[in-house]
């Protein structure tokens, strides 16, 4: 198994849309108390209130099948973000897959296609997966690769890319846990500041929270970089390889 390149053409790619500094609301539980998100704010922060016209998501999500979940993420309207939206984003890959990727709030490009993980930090992030024998686009094995599951932390863009507000997070959880729930991962690959404290309900920084196997819904969780941020700081790769390697020793081991 090669490790992805450090320095050659796949991983010299320009920087994408995504900001590094999202202080975490450490939630995942939909009936948890969040904590209000601290440290950095970005450049342009744009608060949108919940619409008069918000309605509150259906009883049974943790109940529902995929179709009935990817209709209500569609349609749904819970929160202020629906009012900027082009797409939701609620997920890609195989819905049966060992791995399971999950990363922050849809970006710009994510929000035209409806599609996680695409431009530049998508090609990365493709390319990393294919170190280690998976592809978004396979289902179960095909000519030695595996199929994954990517989803987000939210299913709709933040205006100006600013971080998620608590009510987003808690509106928008109970949909992450049904997926993982559907899924039924044997890991969970969380990439990203924001996406790790989310899913570990921690404000530790990711340098403090790799190296070692985490759990989230009962099932073993690798933190990492976000590709965004190994496009800014490409040192940072070969920490991000040990990541995967851990992922997948964790995976054989099971």
């Amino acid at each position: 198994m090669t490790p992805f390149v450090l320095s050659s053409v796949p991983f010299v790619l320009s920087l994408s849309k995504d900001k590094l500094h999202r202080p975490g609301i450490n939630r995942l539980s939909p009936n948890g108390a969040l904590h209000s998100p601290s440290g950095v704010q970005p450049e342009l922060h744009v608060q949108w209130a919940v619409p008069a016209e918000a309605v509150p998501l259906p009883p049974g999500v943790d109940q529902m099948d995929w179709g009935t979940l990817q209709a209500t993420v569609a349609q749904c309207r819970a929160c202020g973000l629906c009012q900027g939206r082009k797409n939701t984003v609620f997920g890609v890959g195989d819905r049966s897959a060992q791995w399971m990727v999950i990363g922050e709030a849809p970006g710009a490009n994510e929000d035209l296609q409806g599609e996680p993980f695409v431009g530049q930090a998508g090609k990365l992030l493709d390319n990393m997966l294919k170190a280690i024998g998976l592809n978004r686009a396979v289902e179960g094995e095909q000519d030695g690769q595996a199929g994954v599951y990517i989803a987000n932390t939210l299913k709709c863009r933040p205006p100006g890319n600013r971080n998620p507000e608590p009510v987003e997070l808690q509106t928008c959880a109970p949909y992450l846990a049904r997926q993982v729930a559907l899924v039924q991962p044997k890991i969970i690959l969380a990439m990203g500041r924001f996406a790790v404290q989310s899913l570990l309900q921690t404000t530790e920084p990711i340098g403090k929270l790799r190296g070692r196997v985490h759990q989230v819904q009962g099932v073993p969780v690798v933190v990492t970089y976000h590709p965004a941020y190994l496009l800014r700081n490409p040192a940072d790769k070969a920490k991000a390889w040990a990541d995967l390697v851990l992922a997948l020793q964790t995976v054989q081991q099971a």
